[in-house]
């Protein structure tokens, strides 16, 4: 029974992760823009897809994964720069409507190249389980767990330490102070698309060996990093961490304990429940009147 229970989290935690990079793409976005960008879920499955086709042309894993993060950060910052900024100071519901948009075209081109089929990346260390107090461990999982921890550190480090980061923050708090005091917002705006892009791609990259990559899989992705967001307060950074290991590990239990028929609409059914308790949800750190 705690066999069975510590494989249920493993298995939850891991997916969680991946959410959790999913939902501090969006707190991103929504932070210096007020914008929830329904685009994120692709840039999951770019990062992916890219990956992928990079590797079956022949370059090293190592390789492909740098530049499968890199080319999605472009796209994230092109979508800002090519749909998002000539809409210019439109209301925040026209800009959600153009990230829609701007999702639909990326999913419709990803499969025009990449076609419809499903494919697994390889796993980074081999697929021999780790056998922990009864259960199995994949070193996938200590990947996307390691991997994720380090991304948030350097997130941590990098909105605390250096002056883009600061200015990103400055932002956030307040647009208008911060064109008065000389940033350039418009800037920040696309960095913070491009930021967002990388995150997502690094998440999908890192799920994919697990749970396969396709053209249309950023959909469900991107709507669970969304409620992910949400559940731990949306415009809040650790809420977004929270949010995504909290998510994970309720539709693990949920498929483990019940059914896995019902392991998607789990999230779902799990917002509703927590923002009707606490509208502004777990961890956030100021009102989401603009949503």
């Amino acid at each position: 029974m705690f066999a069975q229970l510590l494989q249920i989290l493993f298995s939850g935690v891991t997916v969680g992760a991946t959410y959790a990079l999913a939902a501090l793409g969006f707190t991103l976005i929504y932070n210096a823009s007020g914008v929830i960008n329904f685009a994120q879920g692709e840039f999951i499955m770019l990062g992916g897809m890219l990956a992928l086709m990079l590797i079956q042309v022949g370059v090293p894993l190592p390789i492909a994964i740098g530049l499968a993060v890199l080319i999605t950060a472009l796209v994230g910052m092109l979508v800002e720069k090519a749909a998002i900024e000539p809409a210019g100071d439109a209301e925040v519901g026209t800009l959600i409507i153009i990230t829609i948009g701007a999702s639909l075209a990326i999913r419709g081109l990803a499969q025009v190249f990449f076609g419809k089929g499903a494919h697994a990346l390889p796993a980074f260390s081999g697929e021999t389980p780790i056998p922990v107090l009864g259960a199995a461990l994949l070193p996938q999982s200590l990947w996307v767990l390691g991997v994720t921890a380090v991304i948030v550190a350097a997130l941590t480090w990098f909105f605390g330490r250096t002056l883009t980061g600061k200015a990103m923050l400055a932002t956030a708090h307040d647009k208008l102070a911060a064109q008065l005091v000389g940033i350039n917002t418009r800037f920040i705006l696309m960095l913070s698309f491009g930021l967002a892009a990388a995150l997502g791609a690094s998440g999908g990259i890192l799920v994919a060996p697990i749970t396969y990559t396709s053209y249309d899989v950023g959909i469900m992705l991107g709507l669970k990093g969304f409620v992910a967001a949400t559940l731990g307060g949306l415009g809040s950074g650790v809420g977004a961490v929270a949010g995504g290991l909290l998510l994970g590990i309720v539709e693990a239990m949920t498929a483990g304990y019940i059914s896995s028929a019902y392991k998607d609409a789990t999230p779902f059914v799990l917002i509703l429940f927590v923002l009707f308790l606490l509208p502004q949800g777990l961890f956030s750190k100021k009102a989401t009147d603009r949503v």
